[in-house]
């Protein structure tokens, strides 16, 4: 059966998520007084998301769908807009937003960020197997399954992905062999229960300060950091000209194709070196290495991080973070398309699974947020730099604030780093929780 939504064009489709966008805008700095309660309680980038993931369940657009002809041959459609601004606009946003960061003051956030990081990685380790245990109690059905068709050897491409990335989950699906007809349905649970966890990310930062009270968290240092910043960008502070725009999209723009051709250089070097590497389980722990996104985000941040030291920092003055924050809602935009809220529905048993996990995931962050006192901006991020990577961990942290789109960024590529030999433990726990 068919399941092609109303609009199909990526022109049209693009255009409805800018509607979205002006909407949410508008509506979120008006005077009205109802407006003002809901966005008191609702933030501006969760209906940025959600509206998106609406417009999808109801098949008003769609992120893939399949189409059949007279002879009852299937044809797959994609589109292509999510790919465009993880590729194009993430990496123009990470240049902006880092432009005007003092490396030193990220730095001075102290270790409570990395502890945080580190305990997202357990909590995904250890919420594997449990979520397992859990489950087999009540449907062992769920969690069977023998050779290739084990569904731990499934759920080890659930864990890559939430340490690392999409290089890690490849990684974990050639390591233990998982029934690749069946992959789908993982894939499936991991973009429900991420996106679902990432929304309630999203929503958590209209209530920062309560948050933040009841963890009994200084934010000092965070606050310290995001003044420090407002205050270099007031005393640069101009009325951008048109030049100010070009200059600023030249150095966005030329910094994401350098990017993209050193990431096809470095990918393709890394690629033979893995390849040549014997040992499987060796080999396979540096697949991340042969990502052309983990390469392409690592070298945007570092030419950013290497032109805040120049006079292009400046630019900041002219408007180049809040240009990178219109693309990076752009991307929030496009990844809440790829959301079908029906979905959730479809495979119940390993999304229970998944929701059973992301759950301990969480409880272990707010148990050790509050153990150490760490502010809700260390417990989002380092979440997403887990869970969501480097396509999220930035868009969270830059909510808090765009100066702070950095620190998601070197904790998510941190992610892709450890990924493979956290994600070989908790597949290891799992394999043992489900005989």
């Amino acid at each position: 059966m068919d399941n092609v939504p109303f609009f199909t064009q990526d022109t049209m489709v693009f255009g409805l998520l800018m509607l979205c966008l002006g909407a949410v805008f508008y509506t979120s700095s008006s005077n009205n007084s109802f407006w003002k309660k809901f966005y008191k309680f609702v933030p501006a980038l969760f209906m940025a998301y959600m509206i998106p993931a609406i417009f999808t369940t109801f098949g008003i657009i769609a992120p893939e769908w399949e189409t059949t002809n007279a002879a009852g041959e299937i044809t797959e459609h994609k589109s292509n807009i999510y790919f465009i601004t993880s590729r194009f606009l993430l990496p123009a946003a990470l240049v902006l937003m880092t432009l005007s960061i003092d490396l030193k003051a990220v730095f001075d956030l102290g270790w409570k960020a990395l502890a945080m990081f580190f305990a997202g990685t357990v909590g995904i380790i250890i919420g594997g197997p449990l979520a397992i245990l859990l489950i087999s109690m009540v449907s062992p059905e769920t969690v069977g399954g023998i050779g290739p068709d084990a569904v731990w050897r499934g759920l080890s491409t659930l864990a890559g992905s939430w340490i690392g990335g999409g290089a890690n989950q490849t990684a974990m699906l050639e390591i233990y062999g998982y029934n690749q007809k069946l992959y789908g349905g993982m894939v499936f649970v991991d973009i429900v229960v991420a996106n679902l966890w990432m929304a309630i990310v999203l929503l958590g930062i209209g209530k920062t300060e309560k948050i933040d009270k009841w963890l009994g968290a200084d934010s000092s240092a965070i606050e310290a950091l995001k003044a420090k910043v407002s205050k270099f960008s007031e005393s640069v502070t101009r009325n951008p000209s048109l030049t100010d725009y070009m200059v600023i999209l030249a150095i966005a723009f030329g910094t994401v194709s350098i990017s993209h051709f050193g990431a096809n250089f470095l990918s393709g070097v890394f690629t033979d070196f893995v390849n040549g590497i014997d040992n499987v389980t060796t080999k396979n722990m540096f697949t991340f290495l042969s990502s052309k996104f983990f390469w392409m985000i690592s070298l945007a941040t570092i030419i950013a991080v290497i032109l805040s030291f120049t006079k292009a920092k400046n630019y900041e003055g002219a408007g180049a973070s809040k240009l990178g924050s219109v693309f990076i809602y752009i991307l929030v935009a496009s990844i809440g398309m790829k959301m079908d809220l029906t979905m959730i529905l479809d495979n119940v048993g390993l999304i229970a699974i998944g929701v059973v996990w992301m759950t301990i995931h969480a409880a272990l962050m707010i148990f050790v947020a509050k153990l150490i006192k760490a502010p809700y901006f260390f417990l989002a991020v380092g979440s997403q730099a887990n869970v969501g990577g480097a396509a999220s961990a930035p868009i969270v942290a830059a909510a808090f604030h765009p100066s702070l789109a950095t620190v998601g960024v070197l904790l998510a590529v941190f992610g892709y780093a450890v990924g493979t030999v956290a994600a070989i433990g908790c597949t290891m726990l799992m394999q043992v929780a489900a005989q």
